[in-house]
């Protein structure tokens, strides 16, 4: 039951529209389906969600996304944190825009941790590394740009420019039977209905098993912590009232598990970026 419910979402609306006219009582039904699996799908990253304990972000993994900002192309995986109280789930409301930050988005291949990986040595192949991924999620890194900018000037963390609530927006989860091969993924980003990002994860610098491997010998990543793998060019900002949406396709054909619309508003409390 559950593997014909999740592939309802790509099949509904078709049948819909080719059924004859005297089928059409099997709308209700599709559409009682769809709800479910939108459900399940909701409960899935909800629990995604609470048995996260870290997520680790790979930088500047696409090259025209490190010309884009001016920065240097890595030599070997570069990455940091971000904290899980960021992830913000298709239910829980929009972006929230810190006083006097620029908010921008990153548009990413995310991974879920399916067991305890640590110290990985140049004998493990890669077709074993990617055993330790369970499924994998859309994600928008969001980033507080000026934050950021003013953190790599003075050689300081940029834990705040990513750190925000609400600033990991995921969709999903997709399976691994829908992805196949990470690396043959599109991923895409619209803002207000226009496109601005828009690459294949082939594009990768650094592939995920390289990227694995490196973080694991530096940290142990634990059964449930998500990996972003990078984004690709294309990033820019938002502002209060945009409507941010992204997806992803495999083989050509949309996931629709994947597809993500968030709104953009000011948030409310006492935050005021200022120059450290």
């Amino acid at each position: 039951m559950a593997s014909s419910a999740r592939m309802l979402p790509r099949t509904a609306a078709s049948l819909l529209r080719a059924a004859p006219q005297g089928a059409q009582p099997i709308a209700p039904r599709l559409r009682q389906s769809v709800r479910q699996y939108a459900k399940a799908s909701s409960s899935e990253l909800a629990s995604i969600k609470s048995n996260c304990r870290k997520v680790m972000c790979i930088g500047r993994n696409y090259a025209d996304h490190v010309t884009e900002l001016n920065n240097q192309r890595p030599k070997q995986p570069f990455f940091f944190l971000k904290p899980p109280s960021a992830i913000l789930l298709p239910d829980e409301g929009p972006v929230l825009r810190p006083g006097g930050v620029s908010v921008h988005y990153e548009i990413e291949l995310g991974l879920v941790i399916s067991k305890t990986v640590r110290d990985l040595g140049d004998d493990v192949s890669d077709a074993d590394i990617l055993q330790y991924i369970d499924r994998y999620v859309l994600a928008i890194d969001m980033t507080g740009r000026n934050v950021q900018e003013e953190a790599k000037k003075k050689g300081l963390p940029w834990s705040i420019a990513k750190g925000f609530d609400t600033f990991l927006p995921l969709s999903g989860p997709i399976g691994k039977e829908t992805i196949t091969d990470p690396h043959n993924v599109e991923i895409y980003l619209k803002v207000n209905g226009q496109e601005k990002q828009r690459d294949s994860t082939e594009l990768m610098l650094f592939r995920i098993p390289r990227q694995l491997r490196d973080i694991s010998r530096v940290m142990t990543l634990e059964k449930g912590d998500i990996i972003l793998t990078g984004t690709p060019k294309g990033v820019g900002p938002v502002v209060t009232g945009d409507v941010i949406e992204a997806g992803l396709s495999v083989g050509g054909k949309e996931v629709d598990a994947a597809k993500m619309r968030v709104e953009v508003k000011d948030r409310e409390g006492a935050y005021m970026f200022k120059e450290t």
